[in-house]
């Protein structure tokens, strides 16, 4: 690391809690089937904390799993119900509100929240959770936020809120869905992918 010059990357953490509120049942109808043949059947999320000017805030993103694309992002100084509810709204008008949707998530109190399942509900999506303190289930979302820590906002110092939206905008358009080849999409990019899938559905 010394080697390379690279900055040290931070590691504190902000202090959440932990309590859930479940509304309704929580299934996994998932199964970690994370090889999807079309985009916009399943749709994967989750959030974490960055910190910008001495303050934290909450990264929620929304990915389809057939490319691994990031179809949108949002940033809250709140990891509540409308953090999710902005997100998921951004990526379902992009989309033109795909119907047959699956949104997979783990249990969080802004998933389990009334206000958004009852989003989800009003819209026909099904809802699918990750088992109880299993990351695993939701891998793709956990990959994703690994990279985006190692590879830029751990190695950067924000002042400002908008300074951190930049970065996460430029690394998730300009390089994550534009650039990075993945070996599951036989090294094509996000966008690369679902270009290829309409050129060979239309």
């Amino acid at each position: 690391m010394k080697q390379l010059q690279l900055p040290k990357m931070s590691t504190d953490k902000p202090s959440v809690s932990s309590k859930h509120d479940d509304h309704g049942a929580c299934f996994n109808h998932l199964h970690q089937n994370f090889h999807q043949k079309a985009p916009n059947l399943v749709w994967v999320s989750d959030i974490t904390y960055l910190k910008a000017g001495g303050k934290w805030y909450y990264l929620c993103i929304v990915m389809d799993l057939f490319s691994r694309k990031v179809i949108s992002w949002h940033i809250s100084a709140n990891a509540d119900a409308k953090l999710v509810i902005t997100a998921f709204r951004k990526a379902y008008e992009k989309r033109n509100a795909p119907y047959g949707l699956m949104f997979h998530s783990d249990r969080g109190t802004q998933y389990t929240a009334f206000a958004f399942r009852q989003l989800l509900d009003s819209l026909n999506v099904v809802q699918s959770f990750s088992k109880k303190g299993y990351p695993f289930d939701n891998a793709c979302c956990e990959c994703f936020f690994k990279y985006l820590k190692k590879e830029e906002t751990n190695r950067r110092h924000y002042h400002t809120l908008q300074e951190l939206q930049l970065s996460i905008f430029e690394y998730i358009e300009g390089f994550y869905n534009s650039k990075r080849p993945h070996g599951s999409l036989h090294m094509l990019t996000p966008n690369e992918a679902e270009t290829l899938y309409r050129e060979q559905n239309t």
